[in-house]
């Protein structure tokens, strides 16, 4: 059996679980023996556990069950992510009481995915099978960040990467490694809405509110024009140039 996990027993009972590599890359679908030995050596001494991540993800159901072991371990688990929490790993790193990312280091968030083969019908089955396993991943992403589902989702939609800043303002994880606690507050949740989304839709109503502060709504004129009216320059209207701005974003 090829484990994808490590203890190592530390001084006053703390214990330092190292989960690299791939998730159950050759066991622990359809086999009794890896779930039942990964619980065993979890819970074969008390006190916190820190976790040391690093992996590209693998099978989502055996993810789910480490993830649901650490949730019911009765001490606190801290998880490290010092390289990259992806896809399955990233609902892994949701189980940590505090959850640390290292300044380098990555998560990454995506729908699931599978193989299928045959008719329509087992088409149908395998898309109806992708989004509960898809509402099964969201219910661990909003408990540990509290955004929205429909944010999560949207998230999930576009194969997000997020870097240790962006993990934190966004709720993913708890601080950086290797920083102060103060600095880690101070870049706390607050910041989510302003330093995180880069999207078409996030800049267009950036411009947009810009422009309505700097430029006044059009008036119709009371009166013909005089000539000296002529000789000003002539400034172009709040909505064409919102008009504008939304044809060149699309």
């Amino acid at each position: 059996m090829k484990k994808f996990w490590n203890w190592i027993k530390n001084e006053e009972d703390a214990r330092t679980l190292h989960l690299e590599g791939v998730i159950a890359e050759e066991s622990w679908l359809d086999d009794d023996v890896t779930p039942a030995a990964f619980k065993a050596e979890l819970m074969a001494g008390p006190g916190p556990v820190t976790i040391w991540l690093n992996s590209p993800g693998g099978d989502v159901f055996a993810a789910a069950q480490i993830y649901n072991l650490l949730m019911d371990y009765p001490n606190d688990v801290t998880v490290k992510i010092d390289g990259i929490a992806a896809s399955a790993a990233s609902v892994v790193a949701m189980a940590g009481t505090k959850v640390l990312i290292s300044p380098v280091g990555m998560i990454m968030i995506h729908n699931p995915m599978t193989l299928a083969i045959g008719d329509s019908a087992e088409m149908e089955k395998a898309i109806a099978m992708l989004s509960e396993v898809k509402e099964s991943i969201l219910n661990a992403y909003e408990i540990k960040t509290g955004l929205s589902r429909a944010k999560l989702s949207h998230l999930m939609d576009g194969e997000t990467w997020l870097n240790a800043k962006k993990a934190v303002e966004l709720g993913f994880a708890d601080g950086i490694l290797f920083e102060r606690q103060e600095e880690n507050i101070d870049e706390g949740h607050a910041l989510v809405e302003d330093s995180y989304a880069f999207s078409r839709r996030a800049v267009t109503n950036c411009l947009l509110n810009k422009l309505r502060a700097r430029v006044p709504a059009s008036k119709p004129d009371p009166a013909p024009p005089d000539a000296e009216t002529e000789k000003q320059p002539k400034g172009i209207p709040a909505e064409l140039l919102e008009k504008r701005l939304l044809l060149i974003s699309h």
